[in-house]
């Protein structure tokens, strides 16, 4: 384990369940019971719901069903279970120390979701947010991140991203940015192709750097 990493970048870009919110009881809980409904086995099903959008995980495991429609009735559920929900130490503070230009979320939740858990967080919403609907194609494909980056007039290599599972991972790499890994939700064998992995977000500090860029510090990285 290394502490006192420091990588210069010119924008961060977060994944948020499971980076900035623990939020792992509330999906969980929503995917077992919509897999009860259609008698979908969880150990089919369980593995392949963190860090994809609904959309793409209702389509590998239950293609005869209607995706939108059953998506529709996951962001219900999700809203109005709250049981368990946390903003993880430190989360809101590495946001705001973020200038508002250097800073994007990139998640698979839908952005009535993502609103809802960062305000439920007293996390700072992002002027950048590339929700759900704002691709054709989730994670591990790169263009939610792709799109970020674009948003912000950053070039792509010059990104790195804050990621909890392996597909979010997968899209930052092919995205051509720097991954950073947290083991949140997966273990640090199933995240080590990330570019740096730590425990979470509790291990990183931020500050601005020179004109249009910042100095990201990391501690007890573990590869």
């Amino acid at each position: 384990m290394t502490s006192g990493v420091t990588v210069d970048c010119g924008a961060v870009l977060f994944d948020m369940d499971g980076v900035l919110v623990d939020s792992s009881g509330v999906v969980e809980r929503s995917w077992r019971s919509w897999a009860l409904r259609h008698g979908i086995a969880e150990s089919v099903l369980m593995p392949l719901i963190h860090g994809r959008r609904a959309l793409e995980t209702i389509a590998l495991v239950a293609p005869h069903l209607d995706a939108q429609a059953e998506w529709q009735v996951l962001i219900r559920q999700e809203l109005e279970d709250t049981d368990g929900f946390r903003t993880f130490p430190g989360a809101a503070e590495l946001a705001g120390a973020l200038p508002a230009d250097r800073y994007a979320i990139v998640t698979s939740a839908p952005r009535s979701i993502a609103v809802d858990r960062l305000q439920r967080g007293a996390i700072r919403v992002p002027a950048v947010m590339v929700c759900a609907e704002d691709v054709s194609r989730g994670k591990p494909a790169p263009d939610g991140y792709l799109l970020a980056a674009e948003r912000l007039g950053v070039a792509a290599a010059d990104c790195v991203v804050v990621e909890d599972a392996a597909p979010g991972v997968q899209a930052g790499l092919a995205a051509g940015m720097r991954v950073l890994g947290f083991t949140t939700t997966e273990a640090a064998e199933t995240m080590r192709a990330a570019t740096w992995v730590v425990p979470d977000i509790s291990c990183v500090t931020a500050e601005r750097a020179a004109v249009g860029q910042v100095r990201i510090r990391l501690d007890r990285v573990v590869a």
